[in-house]
C-alpha cells in the first residue's frame, strides 16, 4: 500500500480548531479546498508549538529579506477565520511528527503533519533508526497532511491557533494550573510555598 498524502496548495481554509468542552477538548488541524476536507487530530501542545514556530519562521523570513518578502508582520484582519470547523469531522489520523519549511522561490510556507506511528525495536537506537527510516519513506511512510500557504494565510493560521489554545480553561491565579469546572486542588493552598 502506498503512502497517503493529503495535499493542499493554498487551500480555501486551513485552521486549528477544537471539539468538546474546555478541559476535554480534542484539537484538530483542518484543510479545505472546495468540497474536499481533511481533518487530523493532535495535542494542544502541538498546536501551540506549530503556531509559535510558524510565527518565528515568518519573522525570520521578513528579517532576512529586509522586509521585501510578501509576508505580513501581523495577521491580516480581512482574512481572519473565526468560523467553527467544518462538519462532520472525520479524523484521518493522529499527528505524531510535524515539520515547517519556507519555499523562498514561491514564497510559501510548507506545513507537514505525519501520522503517529508505533514501532517495535530491540533497543532505543534501533527504534530511532526505524522511525527515521519510516518517516523518510516516501513510498510506504505514514499518512501525511501537506499544506502550502501564502505568508498571509500562515499568519492568519498562527493567530487563530494561538487564540484556540488560549480559549481553554482559565489559569488559577495562585498556581497558574488550569481551573476545572468541577473544582481545583491548588498546590499553593496546602501550606507549601515556593520561593520566587
Amino acid at each position: 500500500m502506498s503512502r497517503q498524502v493529503f495535499f493542499y496548495d493554498s487551500p480555501d481554509r486551513f485552521v486549528a480548531g477544537t471539539v468538546g468542552l474546555p478541559g476535554r477538548r480534542t484539537f484538530f488541524l483542518q484543510a479545505t479546498a472546495g468540497n474536499r476536507v481533511t481533518s487530523v487530530a493532535l495535542e494542544k501542545t502541538q498546536v501551540a508549538a506549530l503556531a509559535q514556530r510558524m510565527d518565528e519562521l515568518l519573522d525570520e523570513v521578513l528579517r532576512r529579506s529586509g522586509g521585501s518578502a510578501s509576508v505580513p508582520a501581523v495577521a491580516p484582519a480581512d482574512i481572519a477565520d473565526t468560523a467553527p470547523l467544518n462538519t462532520p469531522i472525520e479524523e484521518e489520523f493522529r499527528v505524531g511528527t510535524m515539520a515547517l519549511a519556507w519555499d523562498g522561490e514561491n514564497e510559501r510556507m510548507i506545513v507537514e503533519a505525519q501520522a503517529l506511528v508505533e514501532l517495535d525495536a530491540d533497543s532505543d537506537e534501533d527504534l530511532a533508526e526505524a522511525e527515521e527510516r519510516l518517516l523518510q519513506d516516501e513510498e510506504n511512510g505514514p499518512p501525511m497532511l501537506r499544506v502550502r500557504l501564502t505568508g498571509a494565510q500562515a499568519r492568519a493560521f498562527a493567530k487563530r491557533a494561538l487564540d484556540v489554545v488560549n480559549a481553554g480553561r482559565p489559569p488559577c491565579p495562585l498556581c497558574s494550573l488550569p481551573l476545572d469546572p468541577e473544582g481545583h486542588v491548588c498546590p499553593r493552598q496546602n501550606g507549601y510555598r515556593r520561593g520566587a
